[in-house]
Order: C-alpha cells, then sequence, then structure tokens
C-alpha cells in the first residue's frame, strides 16, 4: 500500500512539473549536433584498419553504402555514435575516431582487423520509428552467458556487472549492440533477449558465444523515469 500510494504520489508529481518531464519529447535538431536512431541495423561494417593516436583510436570500416555518407555524418556502430571524419569512396571504407572514454565505456577496445560491427545512420525526421528511440550513448558492456537454440528462434542471455544501475522490464525495450529488442527476462544483474533468424542473419549476433562483450543502453525514458524517481523520493 505505502509503495503503491507513494508510485501514485510521484505520477501526480509528474502531472504538476510537466516541464521538468518533457524531456521525453526533446529531440533535438541537426543544427545542435544532436542525433536518434532506431536501433534497426541497416548493414555490417568490417573493421580494415586500426591506428592508435595518443589516446584516440581511428577506425577505417569497410560498408556497402560508403559512397553515400558525408564528413561529419553521424553513425551508431554496435549502438555506439561515431563520426564520419574521412572517406574514401573508391574502397567504400570510411574513418571514424573513437576517443579514450569511448574506448573504455564500450567494446571498442576489443575491435580488431576483421571485427564485424552493426551500423546504423541517423534516423530522418520524416522516417518511421520502427523500433525503438536510441541516442548511441552507450551505459554499459554486458557479457554473453548463453546462447539458446529454440528451435526456430534463439534466446541470449546477458550478465551485468553487479553493481550496475539496471535498468530493464519484461516486455520493455532495449539496445544490445545497436539493435533494438524487447526483453524477456529481467533480474537484477540478468537479462535476456530473443531473436528471429532474419535478424541473427543480418546482424553481428550470430558472432555472439559465451564471453562475448556487447555494448548496453537502457531504454532512454527508463532512464528518465527513473532519475526522477530518486529525485521524487530523496525529497520524502
Amino acid at each position: 500500500m505505502l509503495f503503491s500510494r507513494g508510485l501514485s504520489e510521484f505520477h501526480y508529481g509528474i502531472m504538476l512539473s510537466r516541464k521538468d518531464f518533457s524531456t521525453f519529447a526533446a529531440i533535438k535538431s541537426d543544427e545542435n549536433k544532436e542525433n536518434m536512431f532506431t536501433g534497426i541495423i541497416e548493414s555490417t561494417a568490417k573493421v580494415v584498419q586500426v591506428e592508435r593516436e595518443q589516446t584516440n583510436y581511428h577506425f577505417t570500416l569497410q560498408v556497402g553504402f560508403a559512397k553515400e555518407l558525408k564528413i561529419d555524418q553521424s553513425m551508431a556502430h554496435d549502438g555506439c555514435c561515431l563520426t564520419v571524419v574521412k572517406i574514401d569512396k573508391e574502397a567504400n571504407t570510411y574513418v571514424v575516431t573513437a576517443m579514450k572514454e569511448t574506448m573504455d565505456r564500450t567494446n571498442l577496445r576489443f575491435w580488431k582487423e576483421g571485427t564485424e560491427v552493426n551500423v546504423e545512420r541517423s534516423m530522418l525526421m520524416d522516417g518511421r520509428l520502427d523500433g525503438h528511440i536510441v541516442q548511441g550513448h552507450v551505459d554499459t558492456t554486458a557479457e554473453c552467458e548463453k546462447v539458446v537454440d529454440e528451435q526456430g528462434s534463439w534466446r541470449y542471455f546477458f550478465r551485468l556487472a553487479a553493481d550496475n544501475n539496471q535498468i530493464t522490464v519484461p516486455k520493455g525495450s532495449i539496445s544490445v549492440n545497436g539493435v533494438s529488442l524487447t526483453v524477456v527476462d529481467s533480474e537484477s544483474d540478468m537479462f535476456s533477449v530473443s531473436i528471429i533468424p532474419f535478424t541473427q542473419q543480418v546482424t553481428n549476433f550470430h558472432n555472439f558465444n559465451a564471453g562475448t562483450i556487447v555494448n548496453i543502453e537502457f531504454d532512454v525514458l527508463g532512464k528518465y523515469v527513473q532519475r526522477l524517481m530518486e529525485q521524487y523520493f530523496n525529497k520524502q
């Protein structure tokens, strides 16, 4: 009863403070260099070269639509938003740069020549949102514990760090290596997702085994709700 009352009061507080809650609908224009993705993977790209410059890493990737890219364009790579800094249209390659913060927080630190990467260009504002809102801001990484063949689909189980502030709910949305997926099982430090054969074929999920490290972005709506709840209950 007390918890239900607290949630009711929290909901009432949100309704009274819509200015604070308006962030949910705040999708900024390209003028502010903000981008949004959908979690629907366009293709996979192959890492063909890795160069280090001080604490930065320059990754050269090859993809079929490289000729369509533009300098300063943002793309999600395994769910991590990176900027195109160089293009070679003859070789169908482009270059992105990752700084130390990105390398420390994501699975890019494991990339090497031959690595297959999920890629998605940012969403057009007049396009359909077929997946869910993905910002390209990786929250953490997770380790694949096991893959279960369910005779027509596959279920992937992932383990998060025990101290990670995990934000998943059954049937909720989550981005795994940039792929928009629905949570099946949700526990304090573990979750699972199921994928169909098409998704397994067109993304790098077919390379996952026990021990594979993947990028995780929790649902942005869930993150805002969690922050608002923390602020509300801290005031009680």
